[in-house]
C-alpha cells in the first residue's frame, strides 16, 4: 500500500508540474496575414487546453512592398498585436533570442526560405503558414534545411483541419472514398504560381480527403474559374474548383462505394492552431513532408498544364524538374 501511495503521489506531482509549466514562448515572422487573428486566439486570458500552453511574445513585422495587400494588412495588425502584449522587434535575429518556437506567417511565400534559415540555424521548431514557399523548389529546400539542422517543420492550410475534411472518411454512409470534388475561392497573385496564393485552401482539403498518390493533373481556366482534375493511383479522380466569380465558399462532394456525402468547409483557425501547439510540444508534424510536397507538385503541375493548353501533366515530371534545380545549387 505504501508503494502504491508513493506512486500515486509521484503521478500527481508530475501532472501538477505540467499544469504549472510556463507557456511556450512563440515568435511570429510576418504580421501581414493571420498574425493578428491568431494572436487574439492564443493570447486571450481565458484560453484553455492546448491554447493555454503557448503565448505570442514577439513579432518581426516583415512585409512585401511589391504586394499592396501585404503592407495594408501589416499596418492594420501592428497596434492590435502590441495591445495583446506582443513586442515588435527589428530583426529576425532579435526575435529568435526571445522565443522558444517560431511561426512564419508572412503572406508572401517568396521570402519564407530566407526567413527560415536563421530559425533552423538556431534550432527553433518551426511552423510555416501557407504557402510554405514561392516555388516547389524552395519548398524542397526548406525541408532539406530542416533535416540538415534536425529541426522539425511543417506547413498546412487551416482548411485541412475542418471536421468535414479531416474525418469525412469515418462517415458510415460513404464507404471507401473513390473520388472528391473540392471547391474554394481562388484569387491569384502575379508573384506566385496561381494556386499557391489562395487555391491551396481547396487543394489541401482535396488531399486530406483523397490521400496521397496523385499521378497527373489536367487544368482548365477561364476568367472566373479554374478546374484542376487529378488522377490518383488506381484510377480514382479528385478535382479542385477554384472560384473567382459568383458565390464563393468552401466545401466538397465526396464519392464513396456506399454513397455520396457533402464535406469540407472551414471551421476557423483554432483547429490548426491546436495542432501547431501539439507539434511544438512533441516535434511531430501532423502533416508529412511527402504529402506537402505532393500538394505543391499538384499545384505546379496544374500551372504547367495551363501553359500547355490543358494537357495532362504528371507530378513526377514537375518534381524531377524542381529536384534538378535544387541539386544544382
Amino acid at each position: 500500500m505504501k508503494t502504491k501511495a508513493l506512486l500515486l503521489l509521484s503521478v500527481a506531482l508530475f501532472f501538477d508540474t505540467i499544469s504549472h509549466a510556463e507557456p511556450i514562448k512563440a515568435g511570429i515572422i510576418g504580421i501581414d496575414a493571420h498574425a493578428s487573428s491568431w494572436t487574439k486566439i492564443i493570447n486571450k486570458p481565458e484560453a484553455t487546453g492546448e491554447l493555454a500552453d503557448i503565448t505570442i511574445v514577439a513579432a518581426y513585422p516583415g512585409g512585401s512592398p511589391d504586394i499592396p495587400q501585404s503592407m495594408e494588412l501589416l499596418e492594420k495588425a501592428r497596434e492590435p498585436m502590441i495591445a495583446a502584449g506582443v513586442e515588435m522587434v527589428d530583426s529576425i535575429a532579435t526575435l529568435i533570442e526571445k522565443v522558444d518556437v517560431v511561426m512564419i506567417l508572412s503572406i508572401d511565400g517568396r521570402p519564407h526560405l530566407e526567413q527560415a534559415k536563421p530559425v533552423f540555424e538556431a534550432g527553433k521548431t518551426l511552423f510555416i503558414d501557407k504557402p510554405i514557399a514561392g516555388t516547389l523548389a524552395d519548398a524542397i529546400r526548406i525541408f532539406r534545411l530542416g533535416k540538415k539542422h534536425e529541426v522539425p517543420v511543417f506547413t498546412s492550410s487551416s482548411l485541412r483541419f475542418a471536421e468535414g475534411a479531416l474525418n469525412i472518411h469515418k462517415d458510415p454512409k460513404l464507404g471507401d472514398i473513390i473520388g472528391a470534388e473540392v471547391y474554394s475561392p481562388c484569387k491569384t497573385e502575379p508573384h506566385h504560381p496561381d494556386f499557391f496564393w489562395y487555391g491551396i485552401h481547396g487543394v489541401e482539403p482535396l488531399f486530406t480527403i483523397m490521400g496521397t498518390g496523385c499521378e497527373s493533373v489536367t487544368r482548365i481556366q477561364t476568367e472566373g474559374a479554374d478546374v484542376a482534375v487529378g488522377v490518383w493511383k488506381g484510377g480514382r479522380v479528385g478535382s479542385f474548383r477554384g472560384i473567382r466569380e459568383g458565390q464563393r465558399g468552401y466545401g466538397a462532394t465526396v464519392f464513396g462505394t456506399k454513397g455520396v456525402v457533402q464535406g469540407g468547409g472551414f471551421d476557423g483557425y483554432e483547429p490548426l492552431i491546436v495542432e501547431i501547439v501539439k507539434f511544438f510540444k512533441t516535434g511531430k508534424p501532423p502533416v508529412s513532408e511527402a504529402e506537402t510536397l505532393e500538394i505543391f507538385a499538384f499545384m505546379e503541375a496544374a500551372d504547367e498544364s495551363k501553359r500547355q493548353g490543358g494537357k495532362p501533366v504528371t507530378l513526377e515530371s514537375v518534381m524531377e524538374k524542381a529536384l534538378a534545380e535544387v541539386d544544382a545549387d
